[in-house]
């Protein structure tokens, strides 16, 4: 598959590196991974590279994402810098040219290409001919194989990227006790909208969506947040999702917890809350391993409203679907609501022009 280059600015490149590059030490060595590891310690918010942005305005489609690739090096370095991957013919080693400050070569090197939304792909620099890992992105995938590559995704990726398909399960029964979508509120939206719709107008209208009393997409989410910016959370996942398989088996030996009913997540939450660090105060919990439930359940709450009240691109909210039950709940009879969310999403959605 040919790789669709856009046209590079460096006004655009150089505002994501002077937010997030200006701090960073010397560029490391081609596949120097120790180097590499010191050099994006000093950077500010590395996840964000390379950059997955919406498609300038006027592009003819929506559907696409501008993946800009930027590699640092010093200024007036001639050595030729290229990207391969998965995006493109994997063996077409694509050029990256110099970003310039009036007139000066800034060091960065940076190119721009369309890509498909909803998709993940991996990718390697040729640096002087040696190929390396992008030493700024921390994403990281091992391959069949044993090769290590870079990794990113494009808006609205549905498919787990960290998270174990048990792991995926139980969280979602999880998030389901902790949104507010199984109250009067979220029937009241469902009856109003949801079941107004006939099959084709769903079809149509709602291809992703998910009923409002079982997900709007949180799990998928979630899961991209611990794949980015969030990754230094997902050993916290990694451990208490265990714990709480484990908690849950010693409430009801009998159930699998992910077939349990409700009331038995409702009893280890509030074990959870009312811990206290280190207390031992939950049944079947290693305190060795994780010793404060309390703490990891406030995290799952700050990523679970995240998730569902965030901009569709990150892959919760399923088609505004959050959004949509803010704005039935913070409305009043005959009058509009106090939440007109439709301003921040192109069409058929929304009413925002910024990407026509």
């Amino acid at each position: 598959m040919p790789a669709l280059k856009l046209n590079s600015d460096d006004e655009f490149v150089l505002n994501h590196c002077v937010k997030h590059l200006t701090r960073a030490g010397d560029p490391p060595a081609a596949n120097d991974q120790a180097a590499a590891e010191i050099f994006r310690s000093s950077i500010s918010e590395a996840w964000r590279f390379p950059v997955v942005s919406a498609m300038p305005a006027k592009a003819d489609d929506p559907n696409l994402n501008r993946v800009t690739f930027v590699y640092k090096t010093r200024p007036d370095d001639v050595a030729p810098i290229a990207v391969i991957g998965t995006f493109a013919n994997l063996h077409e080693a694509l050029p990256l040219k110099p970003v310039s400050f009036e007139g000066l070569d800034t060091g960065y090197r940076a190119a721009s290409f369309a890509v498909p939304k909803a998709q993940v792909h991996f990718y390697k620099y040729q640096v002087g001919g040696q190929f390396t890992l992008d030493p700024i992105n921390p994403q990281r995938a091992t391959q069949d194989n044993g090769q290590q590559w870079s990794r990113f995704f494009t808006d609205g990726y549905l498919q787990p990227l960290v998270l174990e398909p048990w792991e995926v399960q139980l969280l979602y029964r999880l998030i389901e006790q902790i949104l507010p979508f199984r109250g009067a509120a979220a029937e009241n939206f469902l009856k109003r909208y949801y079941f107004g719709l006939n099959r084709e107008q769903r079809k149509a209208d709602l291809p992703k969506a998910f009923r409002l009393d079982g997900s709007v997409g949180e799990v998928n989410a979630i899961d991209k947040l611990l794949a980015r910016e969030e990754a230094h959370r997902l050993i916290d996942y990694r451990l208490c999702l265990r714990q709480i398989d484990r908690a849950l088996r010693a409430q009801n030996p009998i159930i699998d917890p992910f077939e349990m009913p409700a009331p038995e997540y409702d009893i280890l939450y509030e074990r959870m809350a009312a811990s206290k660090l280190g207390d031992g105060s939950i049944p079947g919990w290693d305190y060795s391993a994780y010793d404060n439930p309390a703490y990891f359940l406030y995290i799952l709450r700050r990523h679970a409203v995240t998730a569902a009240f965030s901009h569709p691109k990150y892959g919760g909210n399923v088609e505004a679907a959050g959004w949509a039950y803010l704005s039935e709940r913070f409305s009043e009879p005959q009058a509009a609501s106090f939440f007109d969310w439709r301003p921040a999403l192109e069409p058929p959605l929304g009413t925002s022009s910024y990407y026509s």
